[in-house]
């Protein structure tokens, strides 16, 4: 790859990716929104140009944009906050944008389009690990219109003559993830030496490091479309929660109590998360290269920053 597109490029694994197109002399077209009040994440960098569109407008972008494209990475997805995850009429607006940025990705001359997907496609499962061929049944609309937008996806990519390779992601974390997630809000409070409170912590779940979601992503890049369809990204190994809870208080030094097991686990709690990833490390060679604990360290170094401490 020579130069890419990027869409989502202020989100946590975004400007993961950013860097890590910038690390490997990869130019990069990173398309905000305009006036984003997140454009300082992107790496100042001479091999990055910015570009803002917003993602209902990426048919746009072939004339926003000057010369040809190796890859076009659509990481972008709108209405992610708690209020609007469920809601059918804002999520089905992010089907039509994969759309948009496939067939603009076609008119760039790109050789593959990568679109991100999400566990949430397959719904709960009680399952060891869970792989492409692993049935969907998804059930929040989050979820549905992610699934959606791969299968459409895939449907036009055949069409028009452009490899897709679809990207299901797992539970990932580090700098600038939503504040509402688990490890961001431990992180955030046990600096702060707030309480905090958890449920038994029980769940067997899986947690990939931002820059190793990126890694994967610039690998599947680097085939150029050999290396097409559904893939699983995540850490393809389990941890309790509990056990995550305990490093992120050593690593933070947190000094009350822990809270574990006061909180009830939701309804229809799912109690195992892990990823099949064999067919993305068969495909590219990809390995996690961050332990939990070197990850949450990077993770509290940045949120220390931000917050002033």
């Amino acid at each position: 790859m020579e130069r890419v597109v990027i869409t989502g490029a202020t989100g946590m694994i975004g400007t993961a990716l950013v860097r890590a197109c910038v690390q490997n002399g990869v130019r990069v077209v990173a398309v905000l929104r305009a006036e984003s009040h997140k454009k300082d994440r992107i790496s100042a960098s001479p091999l990055v140009e910015v570009i803002e569109c917003p993602l209902a407008e990426l048919h746009r972008l072939p004339d926003l944009i000057n010369g040809a494209t190796d890859a076009f990475f659509h990481l972008g997805w709108e209405h992610t906050g708690p209020a609007k995850f469920d809601s059918i009429y804002y999520q089905t607006e992010n089907i039509n944008s994969t759309l948009l940025a496939l067939n603009a990705a076609k008119q760039l001359g790109c050789s593959v389009f990568l679109g991100a997907g999400s566990q949430a496609e397959y719904g709960p499962q009680a399952l060891e690990r869970i792989g492409r061929d692993t049935p969907c049944n998804p059930k929040l609309a989050y979820g549905i219109c992610k699934y959606a937008a791969g299968k459409l996806a895939l449907l036009e990519g055949e069409k028009i003559g452009l490899p897709v390779t679809w990207v299901r992601i797992f539970s990932v974390y580090g700098p600038y993830d939503k504040p509402t997630t688990m490890i961001a809000s431990a992180v955030s409070r046990m600096l702060l030496g707030e309480p905090v409170a958890f449920t038994a912590g029980k769940q067997l779940w899986e947690y990939l490091y931002c820059d190793d979601a990126a890694l994967a992503f610039f690998l599947l890049g680097q085939r150029g479309g050999a290396a097409k369809g559904v893939f699983c990204l995540g850490s393809g190994e389990t941890r309790s929660i509990s056990d995550y809870i305990h490093v992120i208080a050593e690593a933070t030094n947190y000094r009350l109590p822990l809270q574990i097991g006061v909180l009830p686990y939701a309804p229809n709690q799912v109690m195992r998360i892990c990823a099949d990833i064999s067919l993305l490390t068969q495909e590219t060679g990809f390995v996690p290269a961050v332990t939990f604990e070197d990850g949450i360290l990077r993770t509290i170094a940045a949120q220390r920053e931000l917050l002033k401490l």
